[in-house]
């Protein structure tokens, strides 16, 4: 297994290094460093001077890949490229354009992100997979259409409709819960609880036909017939044998939402001013933060590896059949 995973991180090495190259064409072939002096500075008037000396300070006054002025070695070190992108290998987000420790923000909002994602994820799973159970065990009748077309109608309904709802409704004229913010500490599930129901509703549609299809799949598979044959229950039948059978599947779609745990929702921690890590990268959007982007992407894409080899690890803990070679 040891093996396995060292050859796993070999291989991650170039990806993650082509995420970062990509990242970096996609941004400077948008912005050149005198376009992301100007939008900092945020001055009608800026000088040719102040754009020098903002790109001085914040290391964007050499070349972007290669120093035709240096010899050696450092026609390549000394370029924005090598120095703005290689301790991201190792972590070091560095300073933002404005000046923010990034690594300290992350460390600040990850915390809310957390929070936030988290339970919604853990709650959207056991939802998601018991409707889907008890919609396998009412299979051809009238009942389990209806709650077909429900998820279907579900799933139809933009995210966003359900956040106008909440906020309107149930913060806005029943004051169940605050319209938005946030607060740490125990007091912190107040303005948590809506963003979670939410997420959990409008994901509800979706993931409950996703785990009805992976069911139905493995009822039709002689293991189960044998199962009933022997006189089990239909939920023996279910919960014992197809849950357990279905889970390479179920594990492999649990890790594409891995990064967004840590990552953070976009849409819903800005619809609710929740300060996490979601909200912090559509502010470096907006503001066109290239250190901060750069830095998201590139931590999502190490979560993102990180979770595939969890969900490779996991799947031997499910089925004895997976080796490691």
């Amino acid at each position: 297994m040891w093996s396995y995973i060292f050859r796993r991180i070999l291989y991650s090495i170039p990806i993650l290094l082509g995420v970062n190259l990509i990242t970096f064409l996609l941004f400077f072939m948008v912005n050149t460093p005198d376009d992301m002096a100007r939008i900092q500075l945020g001055s009608k008037h800026v000088t040719a001077e102040d754009i020098s000396t903002w790109k001085a300070q914040k290391g964007y006054d050499k070349p972007l890949f290669i120093n035709i002025d240096e010899s050696g070695v450092g026609s390549l070190t000394q370029t924005i490229f090598y120095q703005k992108s290689v301790p991201l290998l190792q972590l070091d987000f560095g300073h933002s354009d404005s000046g923010r420790n990034i690594n300290k923000d992350i460390s600040q909002r990850m915390w809310p992100s957390l929070a936030l994602a988290v339970p919604s994820f853990i709650i959207a799973l056991i939802t998601n997979i018991i409707f889907a159970m008890w919609m396998v065990m009412l299979i051809g009748t009238k009942l389990e259409r209806f709650t077909l077309i429900v998820s279907v109608a579900l799933m139809s309904v933009s995210g966003l409709f359900y956040i106008i709802i909440g906020q309107k409704v149930v913060a806005g004229m029943w004051h169940w819960f605050p319209v938005s913010g946030y607060q740490s500490g125990i007091d912190s599930w107040r303005f948590i609880m809506l963003p979670v129901i939410i997420g959990v509703i409008a994901g509800l549609g979706a993931g409950v036909r996703w785990y009805r299809s992976i069911f139905l799949e493995e009822i039709n598979k002689p293991y189960v017939n044998t199962a009933r044959a022997k006189g089990l229950s239909e939920h023996q039948v279910l919960f014992k044998h197809v849950l357990k059978n279905a889970m390479i599947p179920i594990l492999t779609g649990v890790v594409v939402v891995i990064p967004s745990l840590f990552m953070g929702s976009l849409i819903m921690e800005s619809f609710f001013s929740i300060p996490g890590l979601g909200s912090y990268t559509i502010d470096a959007i907006n503001s066109q933060d290239f250190a901060i982007v750069r830095a998201m992407v590139f931590l999502g894409s190490v979560l993102y590896i990180v979770g595939l080899l969890l969900t490779d690890i996991s799947y031997t803990l499910v089925d004895p059949r997976v080796k490691f070679k």
